[in-house]
């Protein structure tokens, strides 16, 4: 009688001790703070919470190869679709006094980007050291060249069908061409253009605030590409963003009707002249190579830069005057590339 007592005791101290070692290995699992850290074997959990606290740039992130679209800027052009989307637009002179765009996205989808216009070969320049896709509707002589020679990934809207590029009945021709994110891919993949690209941006991203202490005040800022063409900037203070106006006009979104704004503008000065096309067009062209004069402007102030280009295709390095690169905001940039000869103000609101 007494071994089978015993027996029964061990057995119920067995089963005693197994189910506290189980209540105590599911507490472990489950509870993050037990004995004031997280789990030693959920090694996997704790690397995500440290990537998720790590603050990510969020204007350029993602393996998504940039699709480059060139957007017409003829007052009947305007308003434009997508502008707020980029996360990077260059403005450059063409004929006529006249600017065209470049709008840059990035993992992104977009149902209406336009107009499209036609290419203009310098643009490429800044295409390529994107790595971007090229999006155009038509182009110069020059430009076709270019884009042969330079082995540029592009696609032409003339040679689509009209359910890629469409024209819409709100504009009058021919600025009232229109595409989306979705039909650029779709032929993209059947051209057997890349897709994806592991290439760094352009610009030297930070989270961290940059605000530019030591710059000048920088709350309007008016670029006039000719004199019926100029281009004004204006800060607001509560935003930190400047909204953006043309010949005149406060510039706002074709689709939303939001104003069109910017987290940071560069302006760049590269001398400019008419190009001997044999179609006596007045197209321009210029020497996108070598450094180039500049202005960095951010959070209502500006600094002196220079912009360095070693080849047509190699990226634009950007530096200030202690020939440091300078660190950009995370946000969208519009680059301003005016004639070398540009007035260009830059001032106080306040200031008549």
């Amino acid at each position: 009688m007494k071994k089978t007592v015993v027996i029964i005791v061990v057995i119920l101290c067995i089963i005693a001790i197994g189910v506290c070692s189980a209540i105590l290995y599911n507490r472990m699992q489950n509870d993050s703070t037990f004995l004031g850290t997280d789990v030693v074997n959920n090694s996997e959990n704790q690397n995500d919470t440290i990537v998720a606290e790590m603050p990510q740039v969020q204007i350029f992130k993602g393996t998504d190869r940039p699709i480059a679209v060139m957007i017409d800027n003829n007052i009947d052009a305007q308003p434009q679709a997508g502008l707020n989307d980029a996360y990077m637009v260059y403005e450059i002179i063409v004929e006529g006094g006249e600017s065209r765009l470049m709008a840059l996205f990035k993992g992104v989808s977009l149902d209406k980007i336009g107009p499209v216009r036609s290419s203009r070969h310098y643009f490429l320049d800044y295409a390529l050291e994107n790595d971007a896709i090229y999006v155009h509707y038509g182009w110069s002589p020059q430009a076709q060249s270019d884009i042969s020679s330079l082995g540029v990934n592009n696609i032409n809207g003339i040679s689509e069908t009209t359910k890629e590029f469409w024209r819409v009945k709100d504009k009058r021709s021919p600025h009232n061409v229109a595409t989306s994110t979705e039909k650029i891919l779709e032929i993209a993949n059947r051209k057997g253009y890349r897709t994806t690209s592991s290439k760094d941006s352009v610009l030297n991203y930070t989270t961290d605030e940059v605000n530019l202490e030591n710059g000048q005040v920088a709350e309007d800022i008016t670029i006039p590409y000719s004199v019926s063409n100029k281009v004004e900037w204006i800060y607001n203070s509560e935003t930190k963003r400047y909204t953006r106006y043309s010949k005149g006009k406060e510039q706002t979104d074709w689709t939303t009707g939001e104003d069109i704004t910017a987290k940071n503008i560069i302006v760049k000065f590269i001398a400019n002249s008419t190009l001997n096309d044999g179609e006596n067009k007045g197209r321009q062209t210029m020497n996108t190579v070598g450094s180039k004069d500049g202005y960095y402007i951010t959070n209502g102030k500006a600094i002196k830069i220079t912009c360095e280009k070693t080849t047509r295709s190699a990226q634009t390095v950007y530096k200030d005057e202690n020939g440091n690169e300078i660190d950009v905001n995370d946000g969208n940039t519009f680059v301003q590339i005016c004639p070398i000869n540009a007035n260009v103000e830059i001032k106080a609101l306040s200031e008549e």
